[in-house]
């Protein structure tokens, strides 16, 4: 029985992830970590120093090729990035916060929180559009990599389509999942079957 073991990333906090009021940063926003979110990927890449890692793959979005490059350091491997799991495209209401959104559009956004899954973000994706693209990746990286263990460092929105979908839950529900900056979700496939063993493990973040 060979075993696959994915450890799944979300990226370190940029300066969009702490602004007040909360903005949206999806696909189009792509700024650097901000020094909080480096010395999160430092945390990370300290606290999977240990494990056996094989591969470290990344969103192309620079808070994500950055905290997947702290990871692969402490390994000597480079980073290899896959288009198809960079963050929702989150079309008008990119760098917008939720007061606005709703003001501005109100009925999309109360579509959109009722079953994102089915309503996308207005001229962007929904999160089965997200599910759909990301999914066969990550299906091509366990084929790839049989007994091994890799590393994926994505996003918040993609983590959580990718997470509901393991968990066999309701894809319009995966917006509740919690994905904190520089978390880890551990991931085990063994003979065709992937299990979500540990979500949103924030442990190494702490002291």
């Amino acid at each position: 029985m060979t075993a696959t073991q994915l450890l799944l990333v979300r990226h370190g906090t940029t300066d969009a992830n702490v602004q007040v009021p909360y903005i949206l940063q999806g696909s189009s926003i792509d700024l650097p970590l901000n020094e909080n979110g480096r010395r999160q990927a430092q945390q990370v890449a300290r606290f999977l120093a240990d494990h056996p890692i094989k591969h470290v793959y990344s969103s192309p979005l620079q808070r994500a090729a950055e905290t997947a490059g702290a990871i692969a350091e402490r390994h000597a491997l480079s980073v290899n990035q896959i288009p198809e799991i960079t963050e929702c495209h989150v079309g008008v209401w990119e760098g917008k916060d939720w007061d606005t959104i709703a003001r501005e559009a109100p009925e999309a956004c109360r579509l959109f929180h009722e079953d994102p899954a089915t309503h996308p973000y207005l001229g962007g994706e929904s999160y089965s559009d997200v599910l759909h693209r990301v999914w066969p990746a990550f299906e091509r990286l366990l084929h790839q990599h049989v007994g091994e263990t890799v590393v994926v460092v994505a996003h918040n929105i993609v983590n959580r389509a990718l997470c509901a979908h393991l968990m066999g839950l309701e894809l319009r529900k995966a917006k509740g999942l919690a994905q904190d900056n520089c978390c880890v979700n551990i991931i085990q496939h063994v003979e065709g079957k992937s299990t979500l063993v540990t979500m949103n493990s924030v442990f190494h973040l702490r002291g």
